[in-house]
């Protein structure tokens, strides 16, 4: 299920809810990403607040094709995804990603695979507010090869 909202989430009560009525789950695997007060890339400037933009239709289409591809290659129960956007604070969460199944080790690869595609493939533009001005965030050379190494290993991608 993939999810985009302007407001905060929890990502322990989406656990709580994909797990409900569940007993064949060995395994919940999640990633939370975070805003950061500060980065690196831009001389350590320090962030007020981060703004995220996005195309809906795109954005939704994206996920769940992310989504699909993570259900495809491994033996995963359920996958989540939920992205934010709007004007973001330091410390609030962007993005959180669930992955459910009976065991570990699929669990593990398919939220891996799900939030690297995640930086490369869904359509979110993000700019940082500054003091010292506004930076739109440009894509990081290691994104792109975190993308690339799952390619050679996934069916259809």
């Amino acid at each position: 299920m993939a999810i985009v909202q302007q407001e905060t989430f929890s990502i322990e009560d989406l656990i709580k809810s994909l797990r409900a009525n569940t007993t064949s789950i060995g395994a919940v695997v999640s990633f939370t990403g975070y805003v950061r007060e500060f980065n690196p890339s831009k001389t350590n400037k320090k962030l007020s607040k981060l703004h995220i933009e996005h195309y809906p239709e795109m954005t939704i289409k994206a996920l769940i094709k992310i989504e699909q591809y993570a259900k495809k290659n491994w033996n995963i129960t359920a996958v989540q995804i939920i992205h934010r956007y709007g004007l973001l604070d330091p410390n609030e969460p962007i993005v959180g990603v669930i992955v459910l199944s009976e065991h570990r080790d699929a669990a593990f690869d398919a939220c891996r695979f799900v939030i690297d595609y995640l930086k490369t493939e869904a359509p979110f533009w993000k700019k940082e507010l500054t003091s010292k001005g506004e930076y739109w965030v440009e894509r990081k050379v290691g994104d792109e090869s975190n993308t690339k190494k799952w390619q050679s290993k996934l069916q259809d991608c």
